[in-house]
């Protein structure tokens, strides 16, 4: 694969040992086993607890106590709506805290298959609405409100602020899955051997279920997209979701919605967890766009 790889060299030895210790679809409790072994860590964050989003578990992250009018940003999980949780991504809501400037509520939403569609989209707008109504206690101001997650998660944010778009100043979406179809080239063209393949993508859709052309399942069908919130996307180049995204971000300049789209060269799907200097910097940049954030 060297002479066409688009992998960087340390992506590429990443993506080959993360791929080998990663077990195929079908089965939820080896995926969960496996994503629950991610290794911790995490940059230092003044403040980390843990709380009740009534009724869904929350941990929130404040990088700055006694702090005023910051942007809040309520952030959802990647893990094909299957597996992960508090845990597996506290490193990056821990970096995105840093980053940002921002108090981060991290959302513990209910999983497929046990819990399909719609409990995990109801599960973040119950979330947004706890956090959002808690934003002055939190020292954060409610007009400064994000929408954020990564994959599954980025699916998650682009419902919610479907859903409730007078409520969010903007949504930060990381390689998000957003068509339930596949059908965009980048799916054959780095379904094997980038970690996160096409046929693990759509066995987390089938176990998520939902009516694929609901926009509440696939916000790509959404038949209007205007009057959505201020929008970045960060995409890895070398990603099954890769084409959906730039998708959906065509639609929102399209829709007249303010859209920055950060296509980063040479990694794959997950790259914001890894040890590469490209996570680094896109994680960077998002922290410095949440920190923007202007008041709706």
């Amino acid at each position: 694969m060297s002479g066409t790889d688009r992998l960087s060299p340390a992506a590429r030895r990443l993506c080959d040992a993360m791929a080998a210790a990663f077990p195929g679809p079908g089965d939820p409790a080896a995926l969960r086993a496996a994503a629950a072994a991610s290794p911790g860590g995490g940059a230092e964050v003044a403040s980390v607890r843990d709380a009740d989003g009534d009724g869904v578990p929350v941990r929130i992250y404040d990088p700055a106590p006694g702090a005023a009018g910051r942007p809040l940003a309520v952030f959802l999980h990647g893990g094909g709506w299957v597996m992960c949780g508090l845990d597996t991504h506290d490193a990056l809501c821990r970096a995105l805290a840093v980053a940002s400037g921002a108090v981060v509520v991290s959302a513990d939403y209910r999983l497929a298959p046990e819990h399909p569609w719609p409990a995990a989209p109801d599960d973040a707008l119950t979330v947004l609405l706890w956090a959002r109504a808690r934003a002055a206690a939190l020292g954060c101001d409610p007009a400064r409100l994000v929408v954020a997650g990564d994959s599954s998660g980025g699916n998650l944010a682009a419902v919610t602020a479907l859903r409730a778009p007078e409520l969010v100043a903007g949504q930060l979406l990381f390689y998000p899955a957003l068509d339930a179809s596949m059908e965009q080239p980048s799916v054959a063209e780095f379904g094997e051997g980038h970690f996160h393949t096409a046929a693990h993508m759509a066995w987390y859709w089938d176990q998520y279920g939902g009516d694929p052309d609901h926009p509440h399942v696939s916000p790509l069908r959404a038949p209007d997209l205007s009057g959505l919130p201020r929008t970045l996307l960060v995409l890895a180049d070398c990603d099954v979701l890769r084409d959906e995204g730039l998708a959906y971000g065509r639609r929102l300049g399209g829709a007249g919605v303010d859209c920055g789209v950060h296509l980063v060269p040479g990694v794959f799907h997950g790259f914001l967890g890894l040890p590469l200097p490209a996570a680094a910097a896109a994680i960077a940049a998002a922290g410095a766009w949440v920190a923007a954030t202007p008041a709706k």
